[in-house]
């Protein structure tokens, strides 16, 4: 088939994009190559696809409404995984523009180009972020996702009521994944994992917000590719969406479904530090800190309707994906 991954050369996008150039589909790779980080990073993850005969990329911005729909007339995708946005939870705070452009403004042209050129399947990236400070856990998909702190959280819960409305009003099938803070190699150099690693390794001191006491469902990156891959396969219809089937309550459409993808398996900050500390045989100097503005205490992902749709749910141990985390981190850094 013919995909079009936007965020090709993101963390994400980018195994994505690879995986299924693998499995022998044609991808369109699409991105803005910003710099909200280094864009070396960018163009060196591009360059791991270039060995692939059947990928081409594009560089484009979501928001540009009149080259997105040439772009979805001219090549015409069975699907579409949709992965760019602008990303960080912190930075929502200082520039909130960026993500009305790319996060509201860029859904709404990925949802025009599948809505008008028929495409089988949307499944786009949510977040982990929309349950907010949720103090039930395990999140589940079944609760009220109404109050973010942050106006990413606001953006990633907007993308999930735009694509219910496209699913209700034009049929289009959509899938939502609700991502759990996904790390391995290649990842962003604004995230905790790469980071924390840099600044242990060059002996600075790292920021430990709400002095430690602060639990995230750390997700590898394999396990988040290999549940992409699988529920893109698990196309929302009126015959295999059993919420849909209750008689007594008012409910979506048929069409649309939402997933979260997580470890299912919170773990303390401190744990986190040691399994980076084991890696690097050094120990981290801490600066302990009060909480950040838009930040949550805890995310713990409730997997049981992801493993019953693909049969699958991540599981990579820490220590693993850690390793293998700091080993491509010294091959980069070098």
């Amino acid at each position: 088939m013919k995909y079009l991954i936007t965020g090709a050369a993101g963390f994400i996008g980018n195994f994505v994009a690879e995986r299924l150039c693998e499995l022998g589909h044609q991808v369109v790779g699409l991105d803005n190559l910003n710099d909200y980080y280094d864009p070396k990073l960018k163009y060196a993850r591009l360059d791991r696809l270039k060995a692939f005969d059947n990928f081409v990329f594009i560089k484009l911005d979501l928001a540009d409404r009149e080259e997105m729909s040439l772009l979805f007339a001219n090549e015409k995708f069975d699907r579409v995984i949709h992965l760019a946005a602008q990303a960080g939870v912190r930075y929502s705070i200082e520039n909130p523009f960026a993500y009305i452009d790319s996060n509201i403004v860029g859904m709404m042209s990925i949802l025009e180009g599948c809505r008008h050129n028929n495409v089988k399947h949307l499944i786009y990236a949510s977040s982990s972020s929309v349950y907010g400070a949720n103090k039930k856990i395990p999140f589940s998909t079944e609760d009220n996702v109404d109050f973010p702190v942050s106006l990413y959280a606001a953006t990633k819960k907007s993308n999930e009521l735009m694509a219910h409305t496209y699913s209700h009003l034009y049929s289009s099938p959509t899938t939502g994944l609700r991502f759990f803070t996904v790390y391995g190699p290649w990842g962003r150099p604004d995230m905790a994992p790469f980071l924390f690693t840099d600044a242990v390794a060059n002996d600075r001191s790292i920021k430990v917000f709400n002095n430690g006491k602060m639990q995230r469902d750390f997700t590898y990156i394999d396990d988040i590719v290999e549940g992409i891959i699988r529920i893109q396969d698990v196309v929302p219809s009126v015959n295999n969406t059993e919420s849909n089937k209750k008689d007594d309550e008012q409910v979506g459409s048929p069409l649309y479904k939402v997933y979260n993808i997580g470890n299912n398996q919170p773990v303390e900050l401190e744990q986190f530090i040691k399994c980076i500390e084991n890696a690097l045989d050094k120990k981290a100097t801490k600066n302990y800190l009060p909480m950040q503005d838009g930040d949550v205490v805890r995310t713990f992902a409730d997997v049981t309707e992801l493993e019953k749709a693909i049969n699958f749910k991540p599981k990579t141990d820490l220590q693993y994906g850690i390793n293998n985390f700091v080993a491509w981190y010294k091959e980069w850094k070098m």
